[in-house]
């Protein structure tokens, strides 16, 4: 097993692979932003393969992809397959934007993914564009009613909260859950990278968007499952699916953090919040073995932070953008 220093059993590993994305959403990585990976900085799925294989013999049950926009990456169903073919399969998960959903939909299912979350963060077109630099809502509304209706065990929508572009909208997201499986996940806005785009004004607490919420009737709290993530959740009366409330800023959730993250380029992110990363592709490249690697794991993940700090400063945002890390 992954235990860190606080006793925290690490068993989800979050892999992005690749720092590329098809969206410019201005708190990510707006229009102008130009620093790219080289190609052969990137890891390669045969690497990823070798690394998740080592995590999964360490106790790791749960594997999430992520970016960028993992979507955007070739050959991503045959890894998708190789990863569901491991001794001890994990539970296979992926993050994506939506705008290629709607193609690859069944093609994710088949090859094991069993939940996704779409980060969509704005249902009006025009906001939606102002926000993602593209004209692209419709595809994307279209690729989340595709993964409604496969066999998905979940799907989950991720909404980033930020004052002046979306906060007027958290009702018409909640009302999604009335009639659709859905779970709609808002997030408090993180200081993330270089890109300079956050700022204090801009910020909406957890607290602030359930007062919002308050007009749509009693959210009644629901009990989170094994491995449902850090969300407070609610459900609206009569509502097929779920609300969910992600403060990592007011209400941090560090004591009970299982993640582990594996950057595009082959670092070992111990927290989202920290800047201190483990370079696991020097030892992988050098030709350490599968034995080696999960060694590496092991006194890698010591090190995991107790928590952060953001809720006592939110001027020394992590120095990677997020789609540097995978969220």
């Amino acid at each position: 097993m992954l235990i860190d220093s606080y006793q925290r059993k690490l068993n989800y590993l979050r892999l992005s692979i690749t720092d590329r994305c098809n969206f410019n959403c201005v708190y990510c990585m707006p229009h102008g932003m130009r620093f790219k990976l080289a190609h052969e900085d990137i890891l390669t799925y045969e690497e990823f393969l070798v690394i998740a294989r080592a995590a999964v013999s360490e106790g790791v049950t749960k594997i999430r992809l992520t970016g960028g926009e993992p979507l955007v990456r070739k050959n991503l169903i045959k890894f998708i397959t190789d990863l569901s073919e491991l001794p001890s399969p994990p539970e296979l998960c992926l993050t994506t934007n939506g705008l290629l959903l709607d193609d690859l939909a069944d093609d994710l299912y088949k090859a094991g993914i069993s939940r996704i979350n779409i980060s969509l963060d704005s249902l009006d077109p025009d906001n939606f564009k102002s926000i993602t630099g593209h004209d692209e809502f419709d595809r994307v509304w279209r690729g989340m009613e595709t993964a409604l209706s496969r066999g998905f065990k979940q799907v989950k929508l991720n909404t980033v909260v930020i004052r002046g572009h979306n906060d007027h909208e958290l009702a018409d997201f909640a009302r999604l859950s009335l009639d659709r499986p859905l779970e709609v996940r808002f997030i408090e806005y993180m200081p993330m990278g270089t890109v300079g785009y956050w700022s204090q004004d801009k910020f909406v607490s957890n607290a602030e968007m359930k007062e919002s919420l308050a007009p749509l009737g009693a959210l009644t709290p629901v009990e989170s499952g094994n491995g449902d993530g850090p969300a407070s959740k609610f459900r609206l009366p009569g509502a097929k699916g779920l609300v969910g409330l992600i403060s990592p800023v007011t209400q941090h959730f560090c004591s009970s953090c299982n993640r582990l993250r594996l950057t595009a380029d082959g670092k070992i992110r111990l927290c989202l919040h920290s800047n201190q990363e483990v370079d696991i592709k020097t030892p992988l490249r050098s030709g350490a073995s599968e034995a080696e690697l999960a060694a590496f794991l092991r006194r890698a993940v010591i090190n995991k932070p107790q928590r952060h700090h953001l809720d006592q400063s939110l001027d020394h945002p992590s120095n990677r953008a997020m789609n540097l890390i995978g969220g």
